[in-house]
């Protein structure tokens, strides 16, 4: 489909969707766990993980660095000092958000979910997942929901260089705007794991920083079971939750989605995505 169409078809649905209204985004933070010790080097996207599992404190949202004030000289690019964590709207609003994919495997069954209960999410891809499943981001586009980025090959960027950190936001950008026809407006730091460089080299590319409120953690493969009490316990207005289509056996996040979404709208949450709000 060419870009152009691609970009028709996608701002129709969106004019259609229902927003989350002028307050746009909150930058809500939550308190952080203390623990400032970097995980161990990820593998890349989608590959399968020859090395110690994370430990869920270690993959919970954790700043690593420390933040010096926003940038004030006329002209720059004003830059977050912290990831978003929730979102702000009336009514009982939510956002579900899906990392490291897209994966044939699992990405279409998601999809199939939301289609069936006409709700839109956030997908966070990896570049290097994109370049094989470009069908996969059209489809979101089409479909109305919102691609943001995750990287092209998920590493800790605080380990990185600034220009290694610009190269791997960079390549995303372009492969998303080939493929869902716009440039993301997202960034989700890999492991949560953000520090200045991220946030500045975000912001010069157009992002804002979205983080989580409620982590599934449904990459330790916890059971179906676990999973929507954990989606469901920490069901508020504002949340958004996280998990993954990708990146390892992501079938209990699919059966997992398919229990929690009916149960989320009959109680009368509105399951959308956020309109951003500009610096």
């Amino acid at each position: 489909m060419q870009k152009d169409q691609l970009l028709t078809r996608r701002r129709a649905l969106l004019t259609g969707a229902a927003g989350l209204g002028a307050a746009g985004v909150a930058a809500v933070l939550s308190p952080g766990t203390g623990d400032r010790a970097a995980p161990p080097a990820p593998p890349a996207a989608g590959a399968q993980a020859a090395r110690r599992p994370l430990k869920p404190s270690e993959y919970r949202l954790s700043p690593l660095t420390g933040y010096g004030p926003p940038p004030t000289t006329t002209g720059r690019t004003p830059v977050r000092r912290e990831p978003l964590l929730r979102v702000s709207g009336r009514g009982r609003t939510m956002v579900l958000t899906f990392d490291d994919g897209p994966d044939p495997r699992y990405t279409p069954h998601i999809l199939d979910t939301l289609a069936r209960y006409e709700v839109r999410a956030m997908f966070f891809v990896c570049g290097e997942m994109v370049t094989g499943n470009r069908d996969l981001v059209a489809r979101m586009a089409d479909e109305g929901h919102v691609v943001g980025n995750h990287t092209w090959s998920h590493p800790l960027l605080t380990r990185l260089g600034r220009r290694r950190i610009r190269t791997e936001m960079e390549r995303t950008c372009d492969v998303i705007e080939k493929t869902y026809g716009e440039r993301p407006e997202w960034f989700r730091a890999p492991y949560g794991a953000w520090n200045r460089a991220a946030f500045r080299l975000g912001a010069d590319l157009g992002m804002e920083p979205l983080a989580w409120t409620v982590d599934t953690l449904d990459w330790t493969a916890p059971g179906t079971a676990t999973i929507v009490d954990r989606v469901e316990d920490g069901a508020a207005p504002g949340v958004v939750v996280l998990s993954h289509d990708a990146g390892g056996d992501r079938s209990q996040s699919v059966r997992a989605l398919r229990r929690y979404l009916p149960r989320l709208l009959d109680s009368g949450y509105h399951v959308t995505v956020p309109r951003r709000q500009h610096l």
